[in-house]
């Protein structure tokens, strides 16, 4: 297949691209620089510049291609705008796709979170891929929630004659080249010296290894039906007690719980603290029977006992 594939060089689709050049799929990424064009061609990807911003060229990009690998979002929007800004700028985008898609049956891949659907306290047993992501409202602005319009505007395109679905990343996607949540709880039980976690640690956050999670999309792009949602995770989640033991372990530095008075922001966790308490049991079994994919890489656990995440020096008391 001919894929066009956004966010080419960040963690994931680091990633997804030499998945699917392997797969024997002809990939070309989105570049708006010199330096992300170098990195995709790094990858074995042909180069389109572009910006996000073009919804034209996108239009232009998917029509031309087989199917669309879609893990890009403007992240620059962040610091002034947050999460309502990034999702009201990605939303045309998808939107984009759906009318050069519209009728053909090609696919479109997205990426979602595995929050999208609500947490173990809201549903009361682990999310499963039927579940749908929960409903935005103006009482959800500024929070994680807004971005769930997209993945719905996605899986609505089914209904348009694309073939969409939605990979939900996990909380923690681990890898050599991870710069996400556990190295910054790496970094803050150095900077406390303590490995800490909220309460009795019992709350599940979910984990896969990125190279996992690629091969989800790839799946997903192949033979996924319309209209889905894709867990890439690896287990049903791990407590976050273990998370800092292991973390404590490596550092040699004792795991502790954190009193409820310092999960405020700033408190310990700092922009964490808003999430640290959350419970994410999820279930990949749907994911796992309809692609036939199994998670082959290290578990979090192991990964996190591989080294690599504590560089020589920084691994005292081991």
């Amino acid at each position: 297949m001919r894929v066009f594939v956004t966010g080419g060089t960040g963690h994931a689709g680091s990633h997804i691209i030499p998945e699917l050049v392997a797969a024997g799929h002809e990939v070309t990424g989105l570049a708006r620089s010199d330096t992300a064009a170098a990195a995709l061609s790094a990858l074995g990807a042909k180069v389109r510049r572009g910006d996000l911003e073009d919804l034209d060229g996108l239009k232009e990009a998917a029509a031309d291609s087989d199917g669309v690998v879609h893990v890009a979002h403007r992240q620059d929007l962040l610091p002034s705008g947050g999460m309502d800004a990034v999702a009201a700028a990605e939303l045309p985008i998808v939107l984009a796709y759906g009318e050069a898609l519209a009728g053909t049956g090609k696919p479109l891949v997205a990426a979602g979170s595995i929050g999208s659907p609500g947490n173990g306290k809201i549903l009361g047993r682990p999310a499963t891929e039927e579940d749908p992501a929960l409903p935005v409202g103006d009482e959800h602005r500024g929070t994680l929630r807004a971005r769930n319009v997209v993945e719905a505007a996605v899986i609505d395109l089914a209904e348009r004659g694309v073939r969409s679905s939605v990979v939900r990343l996990p909380t923690i996607m681990h890898s050599t080249a991870d710069a996400g949540f556990l190295t910054t709880l790496i970094a803050v039980a150095k900077e406390k010296g303590v490995a800490g976690y909220p309460g009795d640690g019992a709350n599940r956050w979910n984990a896969a290894h990125v190279r996992d999670a690629a091969s989800v999309f790839r799946l997903a792009l192949e033979k996924g039906p319309a209209g889905r949602y894709w867990h890439a995770v690896e287990g049903d989640g791990v407590p976050l007690r273990e998370i800092a033991e292991a973390i404590g372990g490596r550092l040699g530095l004792p795991a502790v719980s954190i009193p409820a008075d310092e999960l405020m922001l700033p408190g310990y966790f700092g922009f964490l603290s808003a999430v640290v308490t959350l419970d994410l049991p999820v279930s990949s079994l749907i994911t796992r029977r309809t692609l036939g994919w199994e998670p082959v890489q290290p578990d979090l656990l192991a990964d996190l006992d591989n080294g690599h995440y504590f560089p020589a020096g920084s691994t005292e008391g081991r």
